[in-house]
């Protein structure tokens, strides 16, 4: 037996095995140990035994081969073989993905918790995710679901169709593509979206941007808003710590930022590795630059997890400093992440100073924005506020 064939039984059999021991489990996994409060999970189905649907944004090759398009891997993958995100496969020439219908993680969530600052704040966003991603981040919160194969962790069976109804169901505003990474289920968070919208949802991808230009552009046109994780300012940090490259990333949110789609950052600030003042000085000029002062950027803390238990939290005086320079280089909206109930969580008029949105972790207060205007000296606010 080739290795090749080898392979393809042993996953076989494996899928086989996780089917009989988790299909009949009910619930889907939590995305994170303690959630906020907020609507229970809808009632759903068990995901019954895998059926592929094919997968788009490939080429075929010779012998039965093809190559990913979809993200800037270009992965070539061999007859019975997956890409680098594991849930995407060659089966005679024919890509197909192994996660449409198969979410591993649904959980309806305030929007702050992706998070958006300035859209709609103190709504709620049903939020889901599938298994895999095309990175491999050393730090990762989610790994338990974004590093594993789609027959390693228990999933669900829900249809475009049934997220749509599940939001309306949980009074959510929006749908959120979210906890692992969406691009690797592209094909799936494209249907619900379209599903979304024709109940007047909203849709909103949470995602690190390591994706080809021409299918984000075609994407975009049914979101409402996105939040990128920007790792860092360094094709060092990208490689090393990420498995992956910062140009393409760069170039999605020019991508996102010229088509118009409501866009949001978060950089986590983990300590020695990419929180030098040069390298925060540099982002900074450089979203100043290509996408403008008014793109909201979280700088968040960092908490050892995964393979990085080694560094200590970031400490909140690095936050202040980040944030600092980034007001300095001209950045209207810059926030801190993950410290409840610091002052930097609110959202300030960059004109007159007031407190327009005050936030204390998932606590919400609108104080002076109307209309997507600062009541004190009638700025306008750019955001998507209803």
């Amino acid at each position: 037996m080739q290795r090749r064939d080898f392979l393809r039984t042993v996953a076989g059999g494996a899928c086989i095995l996780a089917a009989g021991d988790l299909a009949g489990t009910a619930g889907p996994l939590p995305a994170q140990a303690n959630p906020p409060p907020g609507p229970a999970p809808a009632t759903v189905r068990p995901a019954p035994a895998q059926t592929p649907h094919q997968a788009m944004y490939y080429r075929r090759l010779d012998h039965q081969e093809i190559e990913c398009v979809l993200c800037p891997r270009k992965c070539r993958v061999g007859n019975q073989e997956r890409g680098y995100c594991g849930v995407r496969e060659n089966q005679e020439g024919v890509y197909y993905t192994l996660v449409y219908n198969r979410p591993c993680s649904s959980h309806t969530d305030p929007v702050e918790k992706k998070p958006f600052y300035h859209f709609h704040p103190g709504s709620l966003a049903y939020s889901l995710a599938t298994a895999g991603c095309n990175m491999n981040c050393k730090y990762c919160q989610n790994w338990e679901t974004s590093q594993v194969r789609p027959e390693q962790v228990r999933s669900l069976f829900l249809t475009p169709q049934d997220c749509a109804s599940h939001a309306g169901q949980d009074q959510a505003l929006s749908i959120a593509y979210t906890y692992t990474e969406p691009v690797v289920f592209i094909e799936y968070m494209r249907d619900i979206a379209a599903a979304a919208k024709k109940r007047n949802l909203k849709n909103l991808m949470v995602s690190a941007g390591f994706v080809e230009p021409d299918p984000l552009e075609e994407l975009l046109p049914l979101l409402d808003g996105v939040k990128i994780d920007l790792k860092a300012f360094s094709e060092d940090y990208y490689r090393d710590i990420c498995r992956g490259r910062l140009a393409p990333v760069l170039k999605a949110l020019q991508v996102i930022r010229r088509r118009g789609t409501w866009l949001e950052i978060v950089y986590l600030v983990l300590p020695t590795l990419n929180d030098s003042p040069g390298e925060i000085r540099s982002l900074c000029r450089w979203l100043l630059t290509e996408l403008g002062p008014d793109v909201p950027i979280h700088f968040s803390r960092f908490k050892p997890i995964y393979l990085m238990k080694n560094l200590p939290p970031t400490p909140v005086e690095t936050l202040e400093r980040t944030r600092e320079i980034a007001l300095s280089e001209g950045l209207h909206f810059v926030y801190v992440g993950n410290v409840p109930g610091h002052p930097g969580e609110s959202t300030y008029c960059p004109g007159c100073g007031h407190r327009l949105v005050h936030r204390t972790g998932y606590n919400v207060r609108v104080e002076a924005l109307q209309d997507g205007h600062c009541t004190h000296c009638r700025r306008a606010i750019p955001g998507v506020w209803g």
